[in-house]
């Protein structure tokens, strides 16, 4: 998922060489925050602006949602004929639980000043006022991610009434509409437009235990509901990508 805190670091070491040519993104993202990419991809923009050079975005298996909101940070956005890009839209998702605490026998306590503080509040019955407000922050999120997509992208979208549906296409069906702008690896590009620059791969830095294949087992106590927490975001996650058959 992205995140700018963990891609600040990555990105100052990709613009960092002194003769650099270009700054190819590998974007393989299902998204996420929205904040979270509008982020980074207005780090990218920064750095590009800096040093002076062209940023390319290689699509993956997925650039979607967030994950072509950072594409579209680069001036020029290629993909594989069967990656899976688009979804310009905005999802929430939850759980209705107000039955289930009762159903086990737990009485909850909730305690809030203002009227607001505990709106979809998955352990009480959903106020259709409390669906009316959030689809108009996802209303006023989409039409930014749209705007987004427009000046990046400019005269080259096709049909701007299909592309903003929150649908997703292949990469070859995304060329046709102007979200990319051709098919391609980014070895294959990259050495055919830069026949003299040496490729160098900067990804993050990732603790050993992980590097290794292992992870931490969750401790007791506090760290043991972390570890419960961690699962939750990891199911969460990976819901994410299965949206996409992955």
């Amino acid at each position: 998922m992205i995140n700018a805190a963990i891609m600040d670091k990555v990105l100052e070491r990709a613009f960092a060489p002194e003769r650099l040519a270009a700054v190819a993104l590998l974007v393989n993202s299902p998204g996420g925050s929205p904040t979270q990419s509008a982020l980074v991809a207005d780090r990218v923009r920064e750095l590009a602006v800096q040093r002076e050079v062209p940023v390319l975005a290689f699509c993956e298996d997925v650039a979607a949602s967030g994950g072509y909101w950072l594409a579209c940070a680069a001036d020029e956005i290629y993909a594989h004929p069967t990656s899976i890009v688009g979804s310009i839209g905005v999802i929430s998702q939850g759980f209705g639980l107000e039955g289930l605490l009762q159903r086990i026998g737990v009485e909850r306590r909730l305690y809030t000043a203002g009227d607001s503080k505990s709106r979809l509040d998955p352990f009480l019955p959903e106020k259709p006022e409390d669906v009316i407000w959030l689809r108009g922050l996802q209303d006023q999120l989409h039409e930014m991610f749209q705007q987004w997509v427009r000046d990046r992208r400019g005269d080259r979208l096709r049909d701007e009434a299909e592309l903003f549906t929150g649908e997703v296409w292949t990469g070859s069906r995304a060329v046709e509409l102007g979200l990319v702008d051709g098919l391609g690896t980014a070895r294959g590009v990259l050495t055919e437009r830069y026949p003299e620059a040496e490729l160098v791969p900067v990804e993050r830095r990732r603790p050993l235990l992980t590097r290794l294949g292992l992870g931490s087992a969750p401790a007791v106590g506090a760290a043991a509901i972390d570890g419960l927490l961690g699962i939750a975001q990891a199911a969460e996650i990976r819901a994410t990508w299965a949206r996409y058959g992955l």
